[in-house]
Order: structure tokens, then C-alpha cells, then sequence
């Protein structure tokens, strides 16, 4: 047993020292637990910020000089006046996100209690302004003419007061910078132990494997081992360093227990990543079949939409994926402040899918071998 674990130990220092020889697969790790990182979660934002806005004003009065004067920065560019027959080409040349109309005698007929119509136009091919920004839109419009006119009817016969839990202020980078440390935490465990087995076999080093007395299973559990604690320790880092120092990001659980967590997960994708390199001829085809499950995994484990929203059908076909237990998991742990107690059944789900993942890995391996031999 001491024999066998020293083997494994020594096949992923092998791994290490592989690694360590390829500055460009190193400068990679890098830069996507850093750059790729910080620029999605600061740069990729589902709020409105800085929509562009024109205002068509037939009435030219001080209300609706007060409401122009309401769709104020951050939200907004200072809005543009147009005529209205200029509304078509403006949005059809992509220069408004939202086009705002007052009526003529739209103060004085908000005054006279006959509630007069606003028309909003929306550019909706900008899909995340164009759904929030009506909403903000129709806030702003609706308080401004309450607080300017007390006489007028309110629209909303509720007053909904609405409290955010989590993320109070409704900022997209705390939720898209760790949703893209998942992302590329699947991307890299799965693509470093796929291309290390295919590297051996295109370099020749397999059939120095087969001439030692060491298993298949040892040579894919040194590479589980090697390449997942390259990702997990630079994960770590990244998620302490990155997310909390540099963007700021609250971390509402125990950081020691994603990390026990992330190494059940990467045990799971890595031996994914196997199994596509035993079925893969080179590593071309290897990246062909890599990327595209790679975009499903990562789109529809829902760290991009809830899984709420997906076909029930879907949801219960992604259950086989590793990443959406992992990514439920995640959001538990660091965003609700879950414990053991509350995630067990996810990492029971992650070793159950990595034991397949890796038995029919193993098997694939084997054959390889043998025909190698």
C-alpha cells in the first residue's frame, strides 16, 4: 500500500515538474485566476450603467423638464432631445438604448387627474439594460410625478418595499466573480488532465510507463492529484487575493470548506478530463470534443441563469454534469454562508459522478494500454 501511494506520489511530481517546464501552460493558470477574472467581473455588468437615453418632449413644460432632468448618471447618459420623427432612425441605428416620449398637455393633464400616457421605446437587442432599465425607468418617472404633482394618482395601488438579501446593493461583480472562478476552474482541471495523458501518448512517454511496474490507475491518479492541486491552490488564491481584495467581494462562508470542496470537485472534472483524452486520437480532436461540453457545463450549470428557468427535462439532464452540483454548492457556501450540514447531499452527488467519471476513465485507459503493448 506505502509502494503504491509513493508511486502516485512520484507520477505527480513528474506532473509538477512537467508543468513547471511549459511557461506558456504556466502563464495561462495565471492569467486566468487574474486578468480573466477581474475584467469579467468588472467589465461584464447586468445592471444599467451609462444606457443611452433620448427624451422626445412635445409638451416643454417644467414637469416634464423634471422628469428629463430625473434619468441621471450612473444609470444613464445626460439624455438627448430629439424630434419625434427622428425616433425610427435613432433606433434603428443602434444610437438609444431607450427613447422616452412626453405627450403634448402632459403636465396639465396630469394635473386634471386623467393619468396621460409616456411612451417608452427600447432598443431590446441590449437584453440586460433593455429589461432593467424599463424597470428603473418606470420607478423614476412614477416618483418623480408623485413628488412634483401630490394631487396625482398613484399608478401602483401597492407600496412594495424590497429587501435584498446577500447582495443588498445589487452588484453584478459580486456574482459574476465567482461564478467565472467556477467557470475557469472547469475549464483548466478538465483541459490540464486531458492534455497531460495526451502529451505522454504523442511524446512517447506512455510506452516508458508500460516497461514500469506501475497501474493505470496509479498513472490517473497522479495526474488527479498533480494537476488538481495546481488549480486548486491557485483558485484559492485568486478567490482570497482577487475577489475579496481587489473587487471587493464579501465572503459570507467558510473559505477552508470550499476549498475541501473544490478538491472533491476537481477529483470529478479531472477525471473527465481523462475520460476525453482516452477517447480522443490527438490532441486536436481532444480540444474539438473538450470545448463544446465545456460551454454547455458552464452555461447551464447555472452560474449564467437559475436553473429555475431551464425546461424541467434540462434541469434533470444537467444533474449528471459535476459543475452544477459544484456551482449550487458554490453559491451556498460563499454567498449564504451554508455549512456541511447544508451542502452534504452536493458532495455526495460530486463523489458519486467523479467514481463514474473515473471507473470509465480507467477502463478506456486500460485498453489503451493493452493495445499500446
Amino acid at each position: 500500500m506505502f509502494a503504491r501511494l509513493a508511486r502516485i506520489f512520484r507520477l505527480g511530481i513528474k506532473e509538477l515538474y512537467s508543468l513547471r517546464a511549459d511557461p506558456v501552460l504556466a502563464g495561462l493558470i495565471l492569467y486566468t485566476f487574474t486578468v480573466a477574472i477581474y475584467t469579467v467581473a468588472s467589465g461584464a455588468k447586468f445592471e444599467v450603467e451609462n444606457a443611452a437615453v433620448a427624451v422626445v418632449d412635445e409638451d416643454q413644460t417644467a414637469l416634464s423638464k423634471r422628469l428629463r432632468d430625473a434619468l441621471l448618471k450612473p444609470f444613464f447618459k445626460e439624455p438627448v432631445l430629439i424630434g419625434a420623427d427622428e425616433v425610427d432612425a435613432a433606433m434603428d441605428s443602434g444610437r438609444f438604448v431607450f427613447v422616452v416620449s412626453f405627450p403634448p398637455k402632459f403636465e396639465h393633464d396630469v394635473i386634471a387627474g386623467r393619468q396621460p400616457t409616456i411612451q417608452l421605446d427600447i432598443d431590446a437587442t441590449a437584453m440586460s439594460q433593455a429589461g432593467n432599465g424599463a424597470s428603473y425607468i418606470r420607478n423614476i418617472l412614477i416618483q418623480e410625478v408623485l413628488a412634483a404633482v401630490p394631487g396625482a394618482a398613484a399608478t401602483q395601488p401597492v407600496n412594495v418595499v424590497i429587501h435584498a438579501m446577500f447582495n443588498p446593493n445589487l452588484n453584478s461583480a459580486w456574482f459574476t466573480s465567482v461564478m467565472q472562478l467556477i467557470n475557469n476552474v472547469t475549464m483548466l482541471a478538465v483541459i490540464l488532465a486531458g492534455a497531460a495523458l495526451i502529451r505522454e501518448r504523442e511524446h512517447g512517454t506512455i510506452e516508458h510507463l508500460l516497461v514500469m511496474p506501475v497501474t493505470p490507475t496509479e498513472i490517473m491518479l497522479a495526474k488527479i492529484w498533480a494537476n488538481g492541486l495546481v488549480i486548486v491552490v491557485a483558485a484559492t488564491l485568486s478567490l482570497l487575493v482577487v475577489v475579496e481584495r481587489l473587487l471587493g467581494v464579501p465572503v459570507q462562508g467558510s473559505v477552508p470548506l470550499f476549498v475541501a470542496s473544490m478538491v472533491v470537485y476537481q477529483f470529478s472534472v479531472t477525471a473527465l478530463g481523462i475520460l476525453v483524452a482516452t477517447v480522443s486520437t490527438s490532441m486536436a480532436q481532444f480540444g474539438l470534443i473538450v470545448m463544446p461540453a465545456l460551454i454547455v457545463m458552464n452555461l447551464l450549470s447555472g452560474a449564467t441563469t437559475p436553473m429555475e428557468s431551464m425546461p424541467v427535462w434540462l434541469q434533470n439532464v444537467m444533474q449528471l454534469s459535476p459543475s452544477t452540483h459544484f456551482v449550487a454548492l458554490s453559491q451556498a457556501v460563499l454567498y449564504r454562508g451554508a455549512g456541511l450540514s447544508v451542502i452534504w447531499p452536493k458532495l455526495l452527488a460530486l463523489l458519486g459522478i467523479g467514481a463514474a467519471f473515473f471507473l470509465l476513465a480507467g477502463l478506456r485507459f486500460r485498453k489503451a494500454l493493452q493495445a499500446a503493448q
